[in-house]
């Protein structure tokens, strides 16, 4: 896929990254960097690849949509990690690389040879980063993680879900997501370190803490009140009203902020007085009397559809929106206007469409640069541009199964 000569540089162009991950939290975090313009290889095992391009269907041709979603911007290549031959290799590619990102099993890398004493004394600026399920510290220490169980250990599930119903989890792998988000923060980070002088290092992000974390004001609820969370469905712990709603036809999400939306929203609501009533008329009330107030509201929103509704509250400027399904969303005017649906042209499974690019730079714009590489699309090049191999000695490494 070549780039227009044109197009302006992205802002991490020039850096190189060897993305050894699998599934979703380290190839999304790889991908990230990708799409700021760093040059991506992404290693996998021959004749197999990373896990995901089996999770189907659904398929695009031979190319599953879970691996299409989390590996644009790479160039892809097989090793057997296995074969002495492939680790030296590894090696090369690490020497040559800013940034290695691996999620292996603990000990893998050292097994290979590439352990931290490797990177201090042959990659001494090359930053590290592990991605794993529990760190390697405390009781859990180098176990593997898996998103729906530690959405499931974290607490995440136990405030997902309605009120008095199960634990659920959410509708997509959330953990694994802001894992990779935390660990492209957590590179980007050690690069302006290394900026100043500091040199490589090694930083590792663990589903493990991001669940934790992600537990946000909740927790913070928790550890302050000393009282456990709770389930609340749609609504919020600390604010209401702030939750959906059954209109005449259909629901839809509120989100009241403050008092003054709230005084709002009553007198469009055809109800001024709620605003005045001692159980409503601040947010620390309105908690405390949520269903209540909850009860009021549900009735008064089924008199009316939910367009009326969202018209006559958003012209008074209180947030509100449709309840879209994932295909509306997707085909909505503003995924449309904000290039949150890329059409990509797959080199092997043609044209397909595929979730945008989140970030806007003014500079160094975030952008396509390659689809995702079909299984060992780019060994040749890579191994020859890279580590300047011969076409014969790629030939011979591929007759012994090596690439």
């Amino acid at each position: 896929m070549t780039e227009p000569a044109a197009l302006k540089p992205g802002a991490l162009e020039g850096l190189r990254v060897l993305d050894l991950t699998r599934v979703l939290a380290g190839p999304q975090c790889a991908m990230l960097l990708g799409d700021l313009g760093a040059d991506v290889i992404k290693v996998e095992r021959p004749g197999a690849g990373d896990d995901t391009r089996a999770w189907g269907p659904p398929y695009h041709g031979t190319e599953a949509a879970y691996f299409l979603c989390t590996n644009r911007n790479k160039r892809g290549i097989t090793l057997d990690l296995k074969a002495p031959e492939a680790r030296e290799i590894l090696r090369d590619l690490i020497r040559q690389s800013d940034v290695v990102i691996e999620n292996f099993k603990a000990g893998t890398l050292e097994a290979m040879g590439c352990g931290e004493a490797f990177f201090r004394e042959e990659a001494p600026n090359t930053i590290l980063c592990t991605i794993s399920g529990y760190t390697g510290k405390g009781p859990r220490a180098n176990m593997p993680g898996y998103d729906f169980l530690l959405q499931a250990e974290s607490g995440l599930m136990s405030i997902t879900g309605e009120v008095g119903g199960d634990p659920t989890k959410l509708g997509v792998a959330i953990v694994d997501i802001c894992t990779g988000l935390y660990a492209a923060i957590a590179i980007l980070g050690a690069l302006q370190a290394r900026e100043r002088g500091e040199g490589g290092q090694h930083v590792e992000v663990s589903l493990y803490t991001t669940a934790i974390a992600l537990l946000a004001n909740v927790a913070s609820n928790v550890l302050v009140s000393g009282k456990d969370a709770g389930r609340y469905g749609n609504g919020h712990p600390n604010i209401v009203p702030y939750r959906s709603f059954r209109c005449a036809d259909a629901d839809i999400a509120l989100a009241v902020g403050n008092d003054s939306q709230f005084a709002r929203f009553a007198a469009v609501a055809g109800h001024a007085e709620w605003s005045a009533d001692d159980r409503f008329a601040r947010n620390s009330e309105r908690v405390r009397n949520r269903a209540a107030l909850d009860a009021l509201i549900e009735n008064v929103m089924l008199a009316r559809l939910a367009d009326s509704w969202i018209a006559d509250l958003q012209a008074a400027g209180i947030p509100c929106g449709r309840i879209n399904s994932v295909a509306e969303a997707l085909a909505a005017e503003q995924s449309v206007a904000t290039g949150m649906v890329l059409d990509v042209m797959h080199n092997t499974a043609g044209a397909f469409r595929s979730i945008g690019i989140p970030m806007q730079l003014s500079r160094t714009p975030a952008r396509l640069r390659r689809p995702p590489p079909s299984l060992g699309e780019h060994t040749d090049s890579v191994l020859a541009q890279v580590l300047g191999m011969s076409e014969e000695r790629i030939d011979a490494l591929r007759t012994k199964g090596v690439v």
